[in-house]
């Protein structure tokens, strides 16, 4: 597919860049090269070719989503610059 210095202008305008005639010309030919490979990508049959969401297995290495409780509130409020005994004491913000 061909696509012209003019196309890669308005596109640009559109995605407010101000291009120099040079580039615009340049971007053409290698949006046109691309554009072909699409087209050749096109012509293939994948008709028994089942779908995929990506080509590589993906597999979780997070933990599992658990709840539990690791810290006691003494042991949290230790670190804190001021707390009441149950809660943390901070400044006023208005």
């Amino acid at each position: 597919m061909k696509i012209s210095p003019e196309q890669v202008a308005k596109v640009a305008r559109l995605a407010r860049l101000d291009l120099p005639q040079d580039k615009l010309e340049l971007f053409a030919g290698q949006l046109g090269d691309i554009l072909g490979h699409m087209d050749k990508l096109g012509e293939l049959d994948t008709a028994s070719v089942e779908p995929m969401y990506s080509p590589v297995e993906h597999t979780t290495v997070l933990r599992a989503d658990e709840a539990r409780k690791e810290h006691g509130r003494d042991e949290v409020l230790a670190n804190a610059p001021g707390h009441d005994g149950q809660f943390f004491i901070v400044p006023r913000i208005v």
